[in-house]
């Protein structure tokens, strides 16, 4: 840690090469990084049962689905580690092996340590990223909020609670659909 550069003078290079040799959580904002919290049992099962719904929807029809740890490059000097990217096509040139430089869909489950972090930071990140829909999963209150990007910036789709279905409605996986309630009743 004594080795590792200052806060604010961290270059993206220097991000990259350290985050290739570590499973931590790490993201990336103009030569600042911030370590993410070990997600909790219940956030991965949360998170694999998301992913398993979502892997066989699309890879069937040729996309392509991953969970975290995968940078996602927001734009040069900005990266962050969604949870969940998914791209509509395993050979869509934004698919690289260190880092995807785009996504059609991604997923955060929030976190209790910083929950502003995935409802309101990253809907910013993302939005700029033009990453279509981004889902957010809120264990807290178990709700999963689907946001599609129309003029730059992301508009509610949906507000998904027990009981319902959570789908999404634009063209990023249409067709796809989870109940709300086998999500949060996971274990």
């Amino acid at each position: 840690m004594e080795l590792m550069p200052d806060q604010g003078s961290w270059t993206e290079e220097q991000y990259l090469a350290f985050t290739d040799h570590t499973n931590r959580l790490i993201e990336f904002t103009d030569g600042f990084v911030e370590f993410l919290p070990t997600p909790t049992d219940r956030h991965q099962s949360i998170l694999q049962f998301l992913f398993l719904a979502f892997h066989a929807f699309v890879t069937p029809r040729d996309g392509k689905v991953h969970f975290s740890p995968l940078r996602l490059q927001i734009r040069p000097d900005k990266y962050r580690e969604p949870d969940l990217l998914l791209l509509l096509s395993a050979k869509d040139p934004r698919r690289a092996n260190r880092y995807w430089s785009g996504a059609d869909l991604v997923l955060e489950v929030v976190s209790k340590d910083k929950p502003e972090r995935d409802l309101v930071d990253k809907r910013f990140d993302y939005a700029e990223a033009k990453v279509p829909e981004y889902w957010i999963v809120n264990p807290q209150d178990e709700t999963i909020l689907v946001l599609r990007q129309k003029g730059g910036s992301y508009k509610r789709e949906r507000k998904c609670r027990r009981g319902d279905t959570a789908s999404a409605s634009s063209h990023v996986v249409e067709g796809f659909s989870v109940q709300v309630s086998a999500v949060f009743d996971v274990e």
